[in-house]
């Protein structure tokens, strides 16, 4: 199997090792993409990882891994910044790339919603161009602007309020009436022209070039200084809402004209739609008029204007269900494959980069691409010296499409490139399991770049987020002895001294790094769990870990209980909605571990890990709810989607841990051990007049 075998063709097994490679990639393509405004990829690179995802994702539903990648939105904020808690999460948008892949959406929709075809061919759209900025949510309180702050890990964001104040394009204070409280969901970008002329700035500086206007507009607005963001000309549109504390509008459409009305910019591209047919003519105009517009755009966003459609359909992860993104086409070019390097990840797998030729390709300079893996070289006969078509949408590092075959006068080809069987940082041998893609180093916490790599994911942005502990620092001390396990991170204060002696350090960056270390001894629950950088496990799933139990002496109970094949808890944790099986056996096998069982043992005596926070308000917070049986008024995907927004956790066993079974026609095994344990249920009606009014559970069975 390689990362081309058609998703049709992959069996349950291959499915699971391909999501999880995907998954990895995702992850780190997102942290360096929104928290380091230095894209590690472009966007085709990206999106065609996406979309792999989600077909393989589709055709094999139960083999969805736990890493996070796929799943979370941006990344942490930055710590240099406050941060700020959306009221409503600011999440991101599925892609598709043509017709079908629309109508495939649409599809989607209708089924969730339930709707006849008649209805279907009634619902009606807003077109917008997608602007290539950077996402920011605005707070208006009593008609007056309070706050503003970035996407960051689409739970919170950083407090970028001084530097949006310096906006020309941004309402201080609301024209007319508006909802007590509100969040005004709107990108912040940068011009094409002014781009060119800060670039040009950059460099009479001496300083380094933005990659792109994206870039440049995410370094204008998150600077320390807000006069420097003040001498950068940003614009604004604004296209969203997240809370409001009262509706503004029936539509979306009628939401854009408020917005106006209320004194914002809306790009006056955007159109209602009042059928989905019109979608592919809106998207080739636009795409006909995008040279010419003084702005970067890379699509259009499709969105259902119906509000309370929008309000049923909700959210799927890391995007809402009643919206799309359909992007525009990739960028193309030729260039020199210089060399292959193998770099070796936290998790053993051997990953073969591209070092290119430099070429600028659409404004951007491009030198890097990932290889994937040994299957991928083999299958285009990729070799250094060869010249290769790369392809990118808007960011850095492009795709190696394919190898051009040499001229009949040039030197022959270089030999074919071959992968090492052995780990080039430890030396251990190197393995290909059956059905796998990667090849594995098998030195585990021998090898040095493995450790180095998992103590690098430890404190990254998601994890413990350890603010002056980079990659580079954490190389350096491991180098030095300083550092070995996870808990030697919280010990560093013992070499203050050696540390302020070596270049680059003084007594104040020491102090500073001790301080940030120490900010970090008290962490939740969810970021401990990802930090463990446990295989399939990302910061989505390590959410819901932590959500289903709670606190740390539990999840290490019920783990280690879990390890008893059959038992309640192993059971239990497998029933987890997103988890499965094969996610159990990553987890329990984790536990097993002597080394991982003292590394936890370390750690919990030296932090203070928290309960997980619930979502507050909710009328199920902290629930059980297992749906059984066939629904007739209710998709089982609304009916689910009903149930988290009040907080529940959903689960597809009864146990005694359950709070309530919702019984659909034919409900069979379920309701009966749901009766036997005096279980409180309720019919698909019951479960509906609940959501509605928001009421208590039921009584339990007698």
């Amino acid at each position: 199997m390689t990362e081309h075998t058609a998703p049709q063709e992959l069996d349950a097994a291959q499915a699971k090792t391909e999501l999880t490679r995907l998954a990895d990639l995702i992850g780190r393509y997102n942290s360096a993409y929104y928290t380091q405004d230095a894209p590690e990829v472009d966007d085709a690179v990206y999106d065609a990882l996406r979309k792999r995802y989600d077909t393989i994702l589709a055709l094999y539903p139960d083999a969805e891994p736990a890493e996070s990648a796929a799943k979370a939105v941006g990344a942490a904020p930055d710590t240099a910044f406050g941060k700020h808690r959306h009221l409503v999460p600011m999440l991101s948008l599925d892609n598709v790339f043509d017709q079908e892949e629309f109508e495939s959406f649409i599809t989607r929709a209708v089924r969730f919603l339930g709707l006849s075809d008649e209805d279907a061919r009634k619902l009606v759209f807003v077109a917008e161009p997608k602007i290539d900025g950077l996402s920011i949510s605005l707070t208006y309180e009593n008609g007056r602007f309070v706050r503003g702050t970035t996407r960051g890990d689409s739970l919170e964001g950083e407090d970028v309020t001084a530097n949006l104040l310096t906006l020309k394009d941004l309402p201080k204070t609301l024209r007319g009436s508006a909802p007590e409280i509100i969040e005004i969901r709107g990108e912040v970008f940068l011009s094409k022209e002014h781009f060119l002329a800060l670039n040009a700035s950059q460099e009479a500086l001496g300083r380094k070039p933005f990659a792109n206007p994206r870039n440049a507009a995410a370094g204008s607005l998150r600077q320390l200084d807000a006069r420097v963001t003040a001498r950068r000309p940003l614009s604004l549109f604004a296209y969203a809402m997240g809370f409001s504390s009262a509706p503004p509008s029936s539509s979306h459409w009628d939401y854009l004209e408020q917005l106006k009305a209320w004194g914002f910019p809306v790009n006056p591209l955007s159109r209602k739609l009042e059928a989905a047919s019109s979608a592919e003519a809106f998207f080739e105009e636009v795409a006909r008029e995008r040279a010419g517009l003084s702005y970067d755009i890379d699509g259009v966003v499709y969105k259902i204007d119906n509000l309370v459609l929008q309000e049923r359909l909700g959210f799927a992860g890391r995007a809402p269900r009643w919206a799309v993104a359909w992007k525009f086409p990739a960028e193309q070019a030729i260039t020199t494959l210089k060399a292959i390097e193998i770099q070796v990840g936290r998790t053993g797998a051997l990953t073969p980069v591209a070092h290119l030729e430099p070429i600028n390709v659409g404004g951007v300079l491009v030198a890097r691409a990932t290889l994937h893996n040994e299957d991928e070289i083999c299958r285009k006969d990729i070799r250094v010296g060869d010249k290769v078509q790369i392809q990118r949408a808007g960011d850095v590092i492009p795709q190696i499409l394919a190898v051009f075959p040499p001229a009949p006068d040039a030197p022959p080809r270089s030999e074919p490139f071959h992968f090492p069987d052995h780990c080039p940082a430890c030396g251990a041998l190197a393995v290909r399991d059956e059905g796998e893609a990667v090849r594995r180093c098998t030195g585990g916490l021998t090898c040095p770049a493995q450790i180095v790599e998992r103590l690098i994911h430890f404190v990254s942005r998601n994890a413990f987020d350890i603010e002056g502990l980079g990659d580079r620092s954490i190389r350096e001390f491991y180098d030095e002895g300083l550092i070995r396990t996870p808990a030697d991170i919280f010990r560093l204060a013992q070499h203050a001294e050696h540390i302020t002696k070596r270049e680059g350090w003084g007594k104040q960056s020491v102090s500073n790094l001790l301080h940030a270390i120490d900010a970090r001894r008290t962490i939740s629950l969810s970021r401990f769990i990802f930090a463990l950088g446990i295989r399939r496990i990302g910061i989505s799933n390590a959410r819901l870990l932590a959500r289903h139990y709670g606190t740390y002496d539990n999840w290490v109970d019920q783990l280690r209980k879990a390890a008893v094949v059959g038992s309640d808890e192993r059971l239990e944790l497998g029933s987890i909605t997103g988890i499965g099986s094969v996610i159990a056996d990553d987890l329990v096998a984790f536990m097993r571990e002597d080394h991982n069982r003292a590394t936890l043992q370390d750690l919990h005596q030296l932090l203070t890990i928290t309960e997980e926070k619930q979502s507050a308000g909710g009328s199920l917070t902290g629930k059980t709810v297992v749906f059984t049986g066939s629904l007739t008024t209710l998709t089982r995907q609304e009916a689910r989607a009903m149930a988290e927004r009040l907080g529940a956790k959903v689960s597809d066993s009864v146990s005694k841990k359950t709070d309530l079974v919702v019984l659909g026609e034919k409900a069979g095994s379920k309701a009966k051990k749901a009766v036997e344990l005096g279980i409180p249920t309720l019919d698909e009606s019951g479960w509906a007049a609940f959501c509605a009014s928001g009421g208590v559970l039921p009584e339990q069975n007698s």
